[in-house]
């Protein structure tokens, strides 16, 4: 269809579109005069992308890119309508619980009633280049609206510090619980220790293990020198197969006088017997002084040869003692080592006790003071007023739609009309439908009005031809 023919097609019929554009664009301003006014509040909130621990201080790391649609999720969540309702005391209000009886009948919970209405005129967009999000609230009060934009905005701040503190609550009660526990096991590995250390008598220090160490050096020391005395003695008693010959012996400034007093009084027997005798009572009397000096002589070096027997038989007993001492320091550092070690376990077991504990108080401590914190990332740029115009209906621009709207419905329905009754209007039309060829067209003859009306456009043509040469 060539737009010849379009054309004529509208100009045949166009008291159709005529009539379906004006019956629309009447209803419409009359529904627009009729339909209830509606008002619309805004309120703008921020949120923050990057926020401080109020705890820790350190900066968390950026949000993702889903932070945002989240966000607008939980202020249309009926968490946050909740918190609105309850805000404006809308359940209080015995006019609504009025309306909820008309509607309902009574079935279900007015609680949900409440909140399923409040979320109908709640409209929540985020800003698609900033971290704005934008809270609107559309109802036939202008004044109600700006009070539920704002009611709502504070809903969400409050239900957005819930979302973080709740966690933090829930682990601080958690490792509460746990440190109630770890407490008591650092308390009994305590007393244990403790119990221990009274019945062995120990401490924690190294100042009795050390004293005992000591101890047992001193005895080996003491075994060492004894052992040492004795094998000197035994080398003494068998390099010397004679007493007389021991240094002893030969030191000792008793035999050294006797033997002078032996040596002088031989001389002195030796002159008597040449000068008196060996019968002279004289000589007797010398001869039996020299045997009693022999004799003692004799009886001296026995003694000090016995004495070494002596010395190594009572350095044998000391030794043997001794031994007996260090085996039983060592039995007793061997008990106090284990006992040592069984006490260094039980303080290794408090230690780590006492390290479970601390660790477990330090993140209730830090968890206890998250779940108190008030702060948020969240803030109102600008907090809704109450509109002075209306939102709803908008009568220019309802009219302007229904003048469209109805033009093409117009058109519609003039087209519509043409195809149930098809009429020749152009030559297209005979040459599509019949299939012949147009050979010639008749004109309708002009009215002499056109032909001057035709004439005058000529000759003006004309004239501004000339006037330009």
């Amino acid at each position: 269809m060539s737009l010849q023919q379009l054309f004529m097609i509208i100009k045949a019929r166009y008291k159709i579109a005529l009539i379906t554009l004006l019956v629309i664009t009447l209803a419409t301003i009359a529904a627009s005069l009729l339909l209830p006014k509606r008002y619309t509040a805004s309120t703008a909130v921020m949120v923050e992308m990057r926020t401080a621990d109020p705890v820790m201080g350190n900066i968390d790391s950026p949000m993702t890119a889903a932070y945002l649609p989240t966000q607008v999720d939980i202020i249309n969540s009926d968490r946050t309508a909740q918190k609105a309702v309850k805000a404006l005391g809308l359940s209080k209000n015995s006019a609504v619980h009025d309306k909820w009886l008309q509607s309902t009948n009574g079935e279900g919970v007015f609680e949900i009633w409440l909140v399923e209405l409040m979320q109908k005129g709640l409209d929540v967009k985020p800003s698609r280049d900033s971290n704005v999000i934008t809270i609107t609230y559309t109802s036939a009060d202008p004044n109600f609206s700006a009070a539920v934009a704002n009611a709502f905005a504070q809903a969400y701040m409050d239900t957005n510090i819930e979302l973080k503190v709740e966690p933090a609550r829930q682990n601080a009660s958690w490792f509460q619980g746990q440190g109630k526990i770890l407490r008591d096991n650092l308390e009994a590995a305590q007393k244990k220790l403790s119990n221990y250390q009274q019945r062995k008598g120990i401490v924690i220090t190294d100042e009795r293990l050390d004293s005992e160490t000591e101890k047992l050096s001193d005895l080996n020391t003491q075994l060492t020198i004894i052992a040492s005395t004795s094998a000197d003695t035994r080398s003494k008693m068998s390099s010397s197969s004679n007493a007389e010959n021991l240094p002893e012996v030969m030191l000792s400034p008793l035999i050294y006088n006797l033997k002078a007093d032996i040596n002088r009084l031989e001389g002195k027997v030796k002159e008597a017997s040449i000068n008196l005798g060996i019968n002279h009572p004289q000589y007797k009397s010398m001869e039996s002084e020299l045997a009693s000096l022999k004799l003692q002589l004799e009886k001296e070096t026995s003694h000090i040869g016995r004495s070494y027997a002596t010395t190594e038989d009572v350095s044998r007993d000391k030794a043997a003692n001794i031994r007996g001492l260090i085996a039983a320091q060592k039995r007793k550092l061997f008990e106090l080592k284990h006992e040592r070690d069984e006490a260094n376990v039980l303080l290794s077991d408090v230690t780590s006790a006492q390290k479970a504990y601390d660790a477990v108080s330090q993140r209730f401590t830090q968890t206890n003071l998250e779940g108190q914190s008030t702060q948020t990332n969240v803030s109102v740029l600008s907090p809704a007023y109450a509109p002075l115009k209306p939102s709803s209906p908008q009568p220019k621009l309802y009219t302007l739609i229904a003048v469209v709207i109805g033009t093409l419905i117009g058109i519609g329905f003039a087209f519509m009309s043409e195809m149930l009754d098809r009429r020749v209007r152009v030559a297209d039309d005979i040459e599509q439908s019949l299939g012949i060829p147009v050979l010639g067209e008749l004109r309708k003859q002009q009215s002499a009005m056109s032909r001057w009306w035709r004439n005058t456009r000529i000759l003006r043509r004309n004239k501004k031809i000339v006037f330009s040469t």
